[in-house]
């Protein structure tokens, strides 16, 4: 069962708002390397510790040995498992992925918005002088009278 939303009546018809928001999309859009995203696997190195006894394991083991291009040092241990570990400065395994931020003004408030006019800036800093100037005019509007 939804929530009732429960919000303040605005004292101004929906022409007299701005809306400022900031939102992030789903993690999909943008791959990149880990240097990029300060990945800690590529700063200090990782292990992967691999089952070898099982279908799935050897295959992952067979993979780091022959084709994932990654330096490291092997050590079997006395439970069956094989640990490999990878020196940092190296990619590792994950996809990593970045979610950019949007930062919008559109015209309007939670009842719509009348002109369709929308803005996305493309620098926070932006975004957030754009905003500041705004809360300012309104000031200086008040002020006035």
């Amino acid at each position: 069962m939804l929530r009732p939303i429960n919000r303040i009546e605005p004292n101004m018809p929906v022409q007299a708002y701005q809306t400022y928001s900031i939102t992030v999309p789903r993690d999909t859009a943008v791959r990149a390397a880990c240097e990029q995203v300060g990945c800690e696997a590529w700063r200090h190195g990782w292990e992967s510790v691999i089952d070898e006894r099982t279908p799935l394991g050897q295959q992952q083991a067979a993979y780091i040995r022959t084709q994932s291009r990654r330096t490291f040092r092997e050590q079997q241990r006395g439970d069956g498992l094989t640990v490999f570990r990878f020196e940092a400065g190296q990619r590792c395994f994950a996809e990593h992925q970045t979610r950019p931020e949007i930062y919008a003004v559109r015209d309007g408030d939670w009842r719509g918005n009348p002109t369709g006019r929308t803005r996305q800036h493309t620098r926070a800093a932006d975004w957030v002088e754009d905003f500041g100037e705004h809360q300012q005019r309104i000031a200086d509007q008040r002020k006035e009278g």
